[in-house]
């Protein structure tokens, strides 16, 4: 018998809609997907409304129970669709030494928001 996951699995989300959801890779980060879900990974090349596919699919969970790669998941993929290319705010850093000399720099992250249409094993 299956332990019922617990609520902070899921952070905030009922347990029916994410009843299948992935682990996919890009951008040197992990991102916990599901259909429908909308978020911000690093920048991806495309137009707006392309169609895209993650292929590295580290784990996957359905009615079933769950699969996990070694380290990505064969036959499975993710695929998604652009929705916005844009610029994170900018993120300031600024130095001061006793001497009086200041340095100041700022960075604007590129980010492409994406929303997952579907997941197939």
């Amino acid at each position: 018998m299956r332990a019922e996951k617990p609520l902070w699995f899921f952070k905030g989300q009922s347990l029916e809609d994410k009843a299948m959801y992935a682990v996919i890779r890009t951008g040197g980060k992990q991102y916990r997907v599901a259909e429908g879900a909308v978020f911000q990974v690093e920048k991806i090349e495309g137009e707006i409304g392309a169609e895209i596919s993650f292929e590295e699919v580290l784990m996957l969970s359905d009615a079933s129970g769950y699969r996990v790669g070694k380290p990505c998941l064969e036959g499975v993929s993710v695929k998604a669709v652009i929705l916005r290319q844009d610029k994170a705010p900018k993120v300031l850093h600024f130095r001061k030494e006793k001497e009086g000399w200041t340095r100041r720099r700022g960075h604007r992250q590129l980010f492409s928001e994406i929303k997952i249409v579907s997941i197939a094993a």
